[in-house]
């Protein structure tokens, strides 16, 4: 079993943990934050066995600060300001704020404390879970080498589909890589990110990790995710105001940049009632990450014709657990009509005949009061507080889906 610490650079993270940590950072740096890991699968050996690994893990995370290489890269991103930089520059991750436990054969890691502090450790703590599972399971070379036939019969689905290319780069089919939380490993997820740039040159356009954006040379890829929304739920504002107050707050730090607006944290037809002409011009399209991903663009594409906006003129982001076929109808069914591009993670970055891990580590209280994403899709909403729920379902009107 490889001895190699999993966690090799604090780059090697999401980019939207940076824009979020930036946004909250200048808006609401005082917010106490608890996030908790869940794993929604049957592993092949109980999680709790890692505990010991995993806290090891965590106590060299804890003693990594960021080179001053990667701050300049940070710096040199438009849309990442200076006094950020400064900050990371003397931020270190403190072990007090992160705890391991089990419950029987469940790991359970809780990341309380200042937001500022424990926001961006989610990202660390599942692909450490996720790395540390796989090493055990063993038997690399044979995994790999299905996992390279699975990845060459992707590019091969896609280089020969000649109405999945445009003119020019990035105008077809676009694809992106989401995949660093989820992955088999860090060494096959750069494996397949210089598959897909030597390959597919005019479709993969970037990746969501900013250490392998940086080192591969390609565009790094990201804007906000579930937990920057949920904040508001609990910063002050009225609970029916926390969608528009979070959209406004994005407005306000990036100016034009980073205009990808997530739907689904009380759901799409909730969101559209909030989301109208004056954030409809701001924001450039919008991110599916639950429910019926056809369904959702439809209206989507209404809505923009309702407020008497060419939907030609944005884009949609699927990034709802998608493999390559499911991306590939979703292009052919929107072709023509909206922009589209695809966020795929761990159909790319872990497709093997190992069945993957599938973990989550979520927000689920701030300020001492829950929050909560209510999902379109079943088995997605994570809050433990009934009340809670209850009362954001009527304030939203959503259905049950949990």
């Amino acid at each position: 079993m490889s001895t190699v610490p999993v966690v090799q650079s604090l780059l090697e993270t999401d980019l939207y943990k940076f824009t979020m940590w930036q946004a909250l950072l200048h808006s609401y740096p005082g917010i106490e934050a608890e996030y908790a890991f869940v794993c929604r699968s049957t592993p092949v050996f109980p999680l709790a066995e890692l505990k010991e690994e995993v806290e090891t893990e965590l106590d060299r995370l804890c003693t990594l600060s960021f080179r001053p290489e990667e701050l300049d890269y940070l710096r040199a991103l438009r849309f990442i300001k200076s006094d950020f930089v400064d900050f990371l520059s003397v931020f270190r991750f403190q072990r007090r704020f992160i705890t391991v436990d089990v419950m029987g054969e469940t790991l359970k890691v809780t990341a309380k404390g200042p937001v500022v502090h424990v926001m961006s450790f989610e990202i660390f703590v599942l692909y450490i879970v996720n790395e540390l599972y796989f090493r055990r399971l063993g038997d690399v070379e044979a995994t790999l080498a299905e996992a390279r036939r699975r990845l060459d019969a992707k590019i091969a689905l896609i280089a020969g589909a000649e109405d999945l290319h445009g003119p020019a780069p990035f105008t077809g089919f676009v694809l992106s890589d989401f995949g660093v939380r989820r992955r088999y490993s860090a060494s096959w997820h750069e494996e397949v990110l210089k598959t897909l740039i030597e390959k597919l040159p005019g479709n993969f356009s970037g990746t969501s990790n900013v250490h392998l954006a940086r080192k591969l040379g390609v565009t790094p890829i990201g804007t906000m995710a579930h937990e920057y929304l949920q904040a508001y739920q609990a910063v002050g504002v009225r609970l029916r105001d926390f969608q528009k107050a979070a959209l406004e707050g994005w407005v306000q730090e990036y100016r034009g940049d980073l205009g990808i607006a997530l739907t689904d944290v009380v759901g799409m037809d909730a969101f559209l009632r909030d989301f109208d002409l004056y954030f409809a011009k701001l924001f450039d399209g919008l991110r599916h990450d639950s429910g019926d991903p056809v369904e959702w663009g439809e209206k989507a594409i209404a809505h923009y014709r309702k407020l008497r906006i060419d939907p030609r003129t944005k884009q949609l982001v699927f990034s709802d657990g998608l493999d390559i076929p499911k991306a590939i109808a979703l292009y052919r069914h929107f072709k023509g009509r909206i922009r589209t591009a695809f966020g795929i993670g761990t159909n790319l970055t872990n497709d093997t005949p190992k069945k993957a891990l599938n973990i989550v580590m979520k927000l689920v209280a701030c300020n001492g009061q829950p929050v909560a994403k209510l999902s379109d899709s079943p088995g997605k909403t994570l809050c433990d507080d009934e009340t809670f729920l209850s009362y954001l379902r009527q304030v939203f009107q959503h259905p049950e889906t949990r």
